[in-house]
């Protein structure tokens, strides 16, 4: 692989502060990197991810609303978690997967 001594150099500081002992790692996760990134752009791709809410549950009619919400998207919510943090506040996460929109 040919490869300009300035940008070896420039890449050879950067991979020693990011704790690298050799190029061979870095060249490998740069790798990983790039495949992750492509996988990420395809459309058969599948998502995960939460939504976390911290709300004072007294809000007229905002319990309803969140579970309108979450029913409106039952293909998307897998799981729940509802806390009572004070008498007042509340933590509502949603554990959801699936495809993104294009």
């Amino acid at each position: 692989m040919a490869i300009d001594s300035e940008l070896l150099k420039k890449f050879d500081d950067l991979i020693a502060k990011r704790g690298y002992t050799n190029r061979s790692e870095a060249f490998r996760d740069l790798i990983r990197d790039e495949l992750v990134e492509q996988a990420w752009e395809s459309p058969e791709r599948r998502v995960v991810g939460t939504v976390s809410l911290v709300y004072d549950h007294h809000v007229r009619l905002l319990n309803e609303k969140l579970t309108g919400l979450q029913h409106d998207h039952y293909h998307h919510v897998l799981s729940t978690l509802h806390v009572t943090w004070t008498t007042t506040i509340a933590w509502k996460c949603w554990w959801c997967a699936g495809r993104p929109p294009k």
